[in-house]
């Protein structure tokens, strides 16, 4: 969840209940809360604004004095909404905290995974870069291959397979890395084509963990391939691009979804 929505969610919350709130200091009767209101000529709508800032001195345990709960029922209420907003106030606590201190891993993954030749035969890849500057040790990484099969009954389940990866970890992700599933013989893939990965449904779910070392946790991301976002008979194109003015090779990341199809 964005931080947009969290605090949207919070903000929410911390109304509806002072609205709740107001609402039962209210229907404690006009005379539950004793002290200074609004100017002019009392109204049943001024009187629940009044109920309202009320809740929203005692839930945040402000307690400017203005206004005092007047008898047992409104006293009772005060006493409910302070333990409900101890804990609220806690517990949101405890939800910033854990969000400041969570590390996470933004890992950009390349839009499609390619089906391309490779060392004499062909292997699934895709590639995949660490889109923060914090330094990412010990990643590794899974790909599992879900299709559409049927029993000999006739039953349609589906599937999962582990793929064997030429590398399935680094010490360290400094750089970009393009994952790659030689297709050989015992490959799962060695007898498929475009149609029949469309046909079965194929999806390739890959997930990626490492340690993070700013905070020595660990972080995962996930994501993946359907059929229809893999690309035959293609190559990744280089993304280092070199500085003719300080003499140094870089990393472009907007190219790590680039991509050309090989000439048959």
């Amino acid at each position: 969840m964005g931080w947009g929505r969290f605090l949207l969610i919070i903000a929410t919350f911390y109304v509806v209940v002072n609205a709740v709130f107001g609402l039962g200091y209210l229907a404690c009767g006009r005379n539950a809360l004793a002290g200074a209101g609004f100017a002019g000529h009392s109204t049943l709508f001024s009187d629940y604004f009044r109920a309202y800032f009320f809740s929203v001195e005692t839930f945040g345990t402000i307690g400017y004095g203005n206004i005092a709960p007047v008898g047992m029922p409104a006293n009772v209420l005060l006493t409910v909404e302070s333990f409900i907003g101890l804990l609220s106030a806690a517990l949101a606590t405890g939800l910033v905290f854990a969000r400041f201190s969570r590390p996470s891993a933004a890992i950009i993954y390349s839009r499609h995974a390619l089906i391309a030749p490779y060392r004499g035969i062909r292997a699934f890849m895709f590639r995949c870069a660490n889109e923060r500057s914090n330094q990412l040790i010990e990643v590794s990484v899974q790909i599992m291959y879900s299709r559409i099969a049927v029993r000999p009954n006739g039953d349609r389940v589906r599937e999962f397979t582990s793929l064997p990866l030429e590398f399935d970890k680094v010490t360290f992700f400094a750089l970009s890395w393009t994952v790659v599933h030689p297709i050989d013989e015992s490959s799962p893939l060695f007898h498929c084509t475009a149609e029949t990965l469309i046909a079965n449904e194929a999806e390739f779910l890959v997930l990626l963990s490492g340690n993070d070392e700013t905070f020595s946790q660990s972080v995962h991301s996930r994501t993946s391939y359907k059929a229809n976002e893999i690309i035959w008979n293609a190559r990744f194109r280089s993304m280092f691009i070199e500085s003719t003015t300080r003499g140094t090779t870089g990393m472009d990341l907007a190219r790590i979804h680039d991509y050309e199809l090989e000439t048959l």
